[in-house]
């Protein structure tokens, strides 16, 4: 038996180390991957401390972590376009092949989705496995090899950065766009970052921590900054901004930000939610109606967003760091080894201002 050194959320408040064993190859396609990375996620906290998102409880024990990169270790007998010894991102959800979401294209709508550390409804089936372990089963195409200037820690930044990605792509964020997004966070600043590569020329982003749109700014993925809570309300927004945003992307599911983008977004703009609710929120219908904006809905990513977000990262360092135009890696806040796994997930808990932690794979 070869051991799988694992981090598990047992129940609310109680994450654990244990060791079962590693998966093993058992289709021609699989791939294994030794995990080198994996990024806590604010998915991984509300389990964590709520054991709950929507519709996905925790009702059994789960491997933590779906933010990861790691190395090639092992290939199945049908694998024709990775190596053993390449470096890869692991995109942690996969659908079944049979649905028509999977058919159609869609496949992050697919009901019968596998996503790595998000708890199945099925009874007598354990959760899908996260990526917090030594060893972790992949089909090749939810790979994407990572070209050699692109590292392992932003290998495991390239999840965040597919869910702007995706939402950029619904939103039909283009060259010209202005863009204003709500949420400061990994998830908000990645996707400024995105809207920035698509071409805007202008994108602003809204939180209520100075520190945290002061890092948007540094890094260099936006050019304006408000912070709702002290710098007014949203006519001093647009009077800041200059103009009303052409597009909104909505990263926090706050009520307030979801107010606050309808009235800021101009006519005939377009509208994305990307962040959740813990709970239904106020909409003002008739300002989104008289201005006739239109509203996507963003869940995840799709086909081709993973290989996206690593081409973002892949143009951003073809001429080496010192001359990258958006300094990612700057987000990487905290960085834990393994064996404090648990610290990690209880400092970023905390709140202490954390933007992205990093864990490293077990040795």
């Amino acid at each position: 038996m070869v051991a799988n050194p694992s981090l598990v959320l047992k129940k609310i408040d109680e994450i654990v180390f244990e060791t079962p064993e590693a998966p093993e190859i058992s289709e021609p396609t699989d791939v294994i991957v030794q995990v080198k990375k994996t990024g806590i996620c604010g998915s991984d906290i509300h389990f964590y401390a709520h054991g709950k998102i929507g519709n996905y409880i925790l009702t059994k024990p789960m491997v933590l972590g779906h933010e990861s990169a790691g190395v090639v270790t092992q290939i199945g007998s049908g694998v024709k376009n990775l190596r053993v010894g390449d470096n890869v991102a692991i995109e942690p959800g996969v659908p079944s092949r049979y649905s028509n979401a999977y058919k159609s294209g869609r496949y992050n709508l697919c009901p019968f989705m596998r996503f790595a550390a998000t708890p199945t409804s099925e009874k007598d089936e354990p959760n899908p496995p996260g990526t917090l372990c030594k060893y972790f089963k992949s089909p090749e195409d939810f790979l994407v090899k990572l070209p050699d200037h692109v590292s392992l820690e932003l290998g495991a930044m390239v999840e965040p950065l597919s869910v702007g990605v995706h939402a950029c792509k619904l939103g039909s964020v283009k060259f010209g766009d202005t863009v204003a997004v709500f949420g400061a966070g990994p998830v908000g600043i990645l996707t400024a970052a995105t809207a920035k590569t698509f071409g805007a020329s202008k994108v602003i982003i809204i939180d209520v921590f100075d520190n945290k749109l002061q890092m948007a700014k540094d890094i260099g993925v936006v050019t304006h900054t408000f912070n709702s809570k002290s710098d007014g309300d949203y006519n001093d927004l647009i009077k800041h901004f200059g103009e009303q945003p052409s597009v909104v992307l909505e990263c926090t599911g706050a009520d307030p930000c979801v107010g606050m983008g309808v009235n800021i977004c101009a006519p005939g703009g377009r509208f994305i939610q990307v962040g959740n609710a813990a709970a239904p929120v106020k909409f003002p219908i008739t300002v989104f109606a008289m201005k006739e904006l239109t509203l996507f809905g963003s869940f995840r990513y799709g086909y081709g967003d993973y290989q996206d977000a690593v081409n973002i990262f892949d143009a951003n360092y073809k001429n080496g760091k010192e001359n990258a135009p958006i300094d990612f890696e700057r987000l990487i806040t905290h960085r834990f080894k393994f064996d404090d796994a648990i610290k990690a997930y209880d400092l970023v808990r905390s709140g202490c201002g954390s933007v992205k932690c990093l864990i490293d794979g077990p040795e």
